[in-house]
């Protein structure tokens, strides 16, 4: 039997129940929530990412060249690093407050592997060359989003030194892809429709750095601080005017880019609110937790039902096994010239820009 190919962006799926686990932990940790909830959470994504990783790894066992293939995908590529960002943040949270010295070495071997991978990523780009066309939100994945959340990570499990220079690697390759993938998203056409829901993870710098800076500074909320919410705050208000083009959007394995997006505002949100606890803050709080957790356990329902009518896994190509056309992310997106991007093997044009 023929296994069926799992793209990169599935990995996705635990990195945003991971994300929601940590919510729940920030509000369990306050005093505002049961730990069990963390707890089963923790369980659940650290459930799916080894199915996940089973399944991908049948995959690239079943033809030669496919996991070099999708490393070196200009679409897909960036999202490989979930596979070990996830596990990373799955130690920090749910091994090492039981289990310290082996959640501490689960956690240095990923964020070991995260910072290889992070760095053998950033040198093919640089080889590649890149098509600016290509770029996307999805870029921040393997050194901002690994950087910063190895920070938090290490921080969590006592590795003060580990976490500010985690800290640092993060935030510089945030300053530079941010500007770069801004000017994409500003200056070139509107990325195609499958890759619209990366859109969502221009919030996640910002909610990621505070949390990294949080778990290194003790909770504090400084000048530092402070000003990561300043950016926050515009990243998610631009958000408000990108309403209409998710609106439009049909669910696909990429919607799962709003859930760890958004999971990490929560959490950044849970933290001002506990630091300030102005009138009501409790209300506040559970108002996060709820909408959050809505947001998650809707996009994992519409996964589930997906799933069930066999309308997940992407379509076979019509070539044969093994070739190129197996270089896609979860939508059957496969990089071409631009302006154009392959969609379920027709041209398309890449988003026009309304006017």
């Amino acid at each position: 039997m023929v296994a069926p190919r799992i793209p990169l962006n599935f990995f996705g799926m635990p990195f945003g129940l991971a994300g929601l686990a940590e919510l729940w932990v920030t509000a369990g940790r306050q005093g505002h929530a049961p730990d069990t909830v963390a707890d089963v959470l923790l369980a659940v994504a650290a459930l799916v990412w080894l199915s996940t990783l089973v399944g991908y790894l049948r995959y690239v066992a079943g033809g030669r060249g496919r996991l070099m293939a999708d490393l070196t995908d200009t679409v897909a590529g960036p999202f490989a690093s979930l596979a070990l960002i996830t596990p990373m943040l799955l130690a920090a949270q749910g091994l090492a407050p039981h289990a310290e010295s082996a959640g501490r070495i689960v956690v240095d071997v990923f964020i070991v592997l995260t910072v290889l991978l992070g760095g053998w990523l950033t040198g093919q780009w640089i080889y590649g060359p890149l098509v600016l066309d290509h770029l996307h939100p999805g870029y921040f994945l393997p050194t901002v989003a690994g950087g910063l959340l190895a920070a938090a990570s290490a921080a969590e499990v006592g590795q003060q030194r580990l976490a500010q220079v985690m800290l640092g690697l993060g935030l510089v390759c945030w300053l530079i892809l941010g500007s770069m993938i801004l000017a994409r998203l500003l200056f070139r056409p509107r990325l195609a429709t499958p890759l619209v829901p990366t859109l969502a993870i221009e919030v996640a710098p910002a909610a990621v750095a505070s949390l990294a800076y949080f778990a290194i500074d003790g909770d504090r909320v400084d000048a530092f601080a402070a000003g990561l919410a300043g950016y926050g705050l515009l990243m998610v208000l631009a958000q408000l005017r990108l309403l209409p083009l998710f609106r439009s959007l049909k669910f696909t394995p990429s919607t799962w880019s709003f859930t760890f997006s958004w999971a990490a505002v929560g959490a950044v949100t849970l933290h001002w609110i506990e630091s300030g606890r102005p009138g009501g803050h409790l209300t506040y709080t559970y108002l996060v937790l709820a909408a959050v957790s809505a947001l998650v356990g809707a996009v994992a329902v519409r996964t589930l039902i997906a799933l069930g009518r066999r309308q997940l896994l992407p379509k076979p190509p019509p070539q044969a096994a093994g070739s190129a056309a197996d270089n896609v992310c979860g939508d059957d997106i496969r990089p071409a010239s631009p302006p154009a991007l392959i969609l379920e093997g027709d041209l398309l044009p890449a988003g026009p820009r309304p006017t």
